[in-house]
């Protein structure tokens, strides 16, 4: 049994991660500002500490509770934010990661698992499907950050033997993903179709993502607890899928009538993105299972629960 921090821990893939731990016997302490997690999602099993990364009470968290691994969700992900706000982007991001990975040094955690992201750190992709080998070349502070704290991570590793894994996802969908903000395609999609309201497809709809489902990222990080090296892993399908297919299979569970509506295109926004998960298939023995029309399927059910 390990004691694990889990940060971002009220949020999407933070609290089915906290969950899976808790399920294998693990303790967990979870730390969220709540700014976009909900406290509904916080498994009543973990211990909650409703503060911010960049607090200095951080460290006190650590000395309390001796964590051995810290597994790290929080982050501000909104991509367009993260243009209009770059600093913004970067006070939360980055500083707030090393304020964390400071408190690891002092309080000897052995591991972190970082949760970081695939296409926004490849940027317009030279190559199809993108291996973890790629030229890294963001085009958005975000992506920057996580690249940053990847380089971070190594540097922690090299000069004080803090191992880490990184975990480069996907766009991860599934139950509890946001439908309010705006990342989480399929999340939105679902909302606004079950609720009538018109969903909107930016530009022409042929950018394509590679949609992997939450449960088998959960997945990812409990392999990562018990990997022995440091590394970094694309955690994605290999499947490219443009968002009118996403219109297209919500509207079909949702039983929703409306037709394509598009604006006009986002600027800056990648018009390809595919991970290659064969390094995680080797070396992690992962793989993704779920199918996207049936993850969907899911996805659609929990929100039409969430409306009763």
């Amino acid at each position: 049994m390990a004691r694990i921090v889990v940060t971002g821990g009220a949020g999407f893939i933070g609290s089915h991660v906290a969950d899976e731990f808790i399920r294998q016997k693990h303790r967990v302490v979870i730390i969220d500002n709540l700014s976009t997690g909900f406290e509904k999602n916080i498994n009543p099993r973990a211990k909650f500490y409703k503060v911010d990364i960049n607090n200095s009470v951080i460290d006190k968290i650590f000395k309390r509770e001796k964590p051995d691994i810290l597994c790290h969700h929080a982050a501000q992900i909104d991509v367009r934010k993260s243009v209009e706000n770059p600093i913004s982007d970067a006070q939360g991001n980055i500083l707030g990661s090393l304020n964390l990975f400071e408190s690891c040094v002092r309080h000897k955690v052995k591991k972190v698992i970082f949760a970081s992201t695939g296409g926004a750190i490849y940027g317009e992709q030279a190559y199809f499907p993108a291996d973890e080998s790629h030229p890294a070349k963001p085009l958005s502070p975000y992506g920057i950050a996580k690249l940053s704290i990847e380089s971070y991570l190594y540097f922690y590793a090299e000069v004080y033997g803090l191992n880490y894994i990184c975990l480069r996802y996907a766009n991860v969908y599934g139950p509890r993903q946001n439908s309010w903000g705006e990342a989480g395609v399929v999340a939105i999609f679902a909302r606004k179709m079950l609720n009538d309201d018109k969903a909107f497809i930016n530009g022409d709809g042929k950018q394509t993502r590679d949609f992997v489902y939450v449960n088998d990222v959960v997945k990812a990080n409990l392999l990562a607890l018990d990997y022995p090296k440091n590394n970094t892993f694309n955690i994605g399908t290999g499947i490219e899928t443009d968002i009118n297919t996403i219109f297209r299979l919500i509207k079909k569970e949702t039983g929703n009538n409306q037709k394509e509506l598009h604006l006009p295109a986002k600027k800056g926004e990648q018009k390809r993105s595919v991970l290659d998960f064969s390094r995680a298939r080797k070396d992690l023995k992962w793989r993704p299972k779920m199918d996207l029309a049936e993850g969907i399927k899911k996805t659609v059910e929990y929100f039409k629960d969430e409306r009763c």
